[in-house]
């Protein structure tokens, strides 16, 4: 007699749905042609919500294989509620084998669950999965790998003790919330004293129990945001290597750390983590703005020693960068106004400009009107008028952006994008003065201290 095959439970959305990136995806092909194929090449047995035929309350059936399967498959694109409430059952409950994948072209995921390890999967135009045979291997060598037990549940990863957590009583909790509370009232006022400040909190935190992975997660992003304010990127880059792998893997920490690479010098490094984060998360509009950054800032390298075909290479790909996070969320003005800009700066101009500052200017005042806008919001206005000589709203923008600059690295990005377009036009024979003094007046916000800070 053959030995019953494990179990796989798998949590996905069922039939053809649209999803918020704009594409609609047949889960039912990717159950039939990419997971289940997935699951018997691993040696075990699918088996989806809907396949399940026993009487009575839906729900009781689902509970059951999720607490009794041993291994398990989510499927997060698309961000579906029952998805969701099941894959944190799961996580509730069982420490291990549970396998997340989810639409690489589908949008970014949930701030949540985009630190967990999910397997990324094509899909083609008409939703159905574009590389299937490809993609149920890698699936299929991920549910082989966990057979090893290895913890992928964040709630065992992170809750020490968990489940039995009766050692954590209400006061001990408390006092940890308010410790938490009180080092970030310290790390507001160190932002003002700067770098030496934040780092004698950094080494206190350091010399406590636990150290660093047992600070809580808030703090240390508190803390690494503030160094990003003072402009120390080398303490970026290692408080990030000192974080616990969870935390150091969000979007927001990998996003930061390729910032603070690029900035550091470390142009080849920051492309390779922002690359990678891309091809694992999928692509928006920070980690592509990100992205472009890096490549626009390797152009002018490039330039400054004479290399000019890799300038010229590098700036095309700067471009279509910025415009892939752009077209990700047409909401975000800044990756837009990047590739605009950078098209001006192309010889001869890209004429692809002209019809896209009218949108990305739609873009910003929507943001304005929605309210609560800030320094970037103004900026891009600036930088728009700019571009498209309008020299009465540019002013006016100015006028709106001075007085929301938070950091003083925020005046130092807009006015290096003036000066290249100054020198764009000024290699062209144009000579705009009011656009000059609009450069002045920010240059002099950059040499200043901040008014305020995170």
């Amino acid at each position: 007699m053959s030995t019953p095959r494990a179990l796989c439970f798998v949590l996905m959305p069922f039939g053809r749905k649209s999803i918020p990136a704009g594409a609609t995806v047949d889960f039912d092909s990717v159950y039939s042609q990419l997971i289940a194929p997935a699951i018997v090449s691993a040696g075990m047995e699918p088996l989806r919500a809907d396949e399940e035929q026993a009487g009575g309350i839906i729900h009781k059936p689902m509970f059951e294989r999720l607490i009794l399967c041993d291994y398990a498959v989510a499927d997060l694109t698309g961000a579906n509620a029952n998805v969701f409430y099941e894959l944190g059952l799961r996580h509730g409950i069982k420490p291990a084998r549970t396998a997340l994948i989810f639409a690489a072209n589908g949008g970014a995921l949930p701030f949540d669950v985009a630190p967990l390890r999910g397997l990324p999967y094509r899909i083609g135009a008409d939703g159905k999965p574009s590389h299937a045979d490809e993609d149920s291997a890698a699936l299929a060598k991920r549910l082989v790998a966990s057979r090893d037990g290895t913890t992928d549940s964040p709630v065992f990863q992170l809750v020490d003790g968990f489940p039995d957590i009766k050692r954590l009583k209400t006061d001990v909790f408390r006092e940890r919330v308010d410790h938490a509370q009180r080092v970030k009232d310290r790390l507001r006022l160190a932002r003002k004293a700067g770098r030496d400040a934040l780092k004698a909190i950094e080494a206190e935190l350091s010399s406590g129990q636990g150290g660093l992975i047992d600070t809580e997660g808030g703090v240390l992003i508190d803390l690494y945001l503030s160094y990003r304010a003072v402009k120390a990127w080398d303490e970026m880059i290692a408080l990030a290597a000192a974080m616990s792998a969870p935390l150091a893997s969000t979007s927001l920490v990998q996003e930061q750390l390729a910032l603070a690479l690029n900035r550091a010098n470390r142009g080849e490094e920051a492309e390779q983590v922002m690359s990678q984060l891309i091809s694992l998360r999928g692509a928006t509009s920070e980690n592509c703005g990100i992205l472009g950054r890096i490549y626009k800032d390797r152009w002018e390298a490039a330039q400054r020693v004479g290399d000019e075909f890799l300038a010229r290479g590098l700036l095309n790909k700067a471009i279509d960068t910025y415009l892939r996070g752009f077209e990700s969320d047409w909401r975000d003005a800044y990756p837009g106004i990047n590739a605009v800009t950078l098209m001006e700066l192309k010889e001869p101009p890209d004429d692809r400009r002209n019809s896209l500052i009218p949108i990305i200017t739609y873009a910003v005042e929507r943001r304005i009107i929605a309210g609560q806008p800030d320094y970037w919001d103004f900026a891009t206005l600036v930088e728009l008028n700019v571009l498209g000589m309008n020299e009465s709203q540019a002013v006016t923008a100015l006028e709106q952006a001075l007085p929301a600059i938070r950091e003083i690295w925020e005046p130092e990005t807009t006015v290096r994008n003036l000066r290249l377009i100054r020198e764009a036009r000024a290699r062209r024979g144009i000579d705009v003065a009011w656009a000059n003094s609009i450069e002045a007046e920010l240059a002099k916000k950059e040499k200043a201290k901040p008014t305020a800070y995170l």
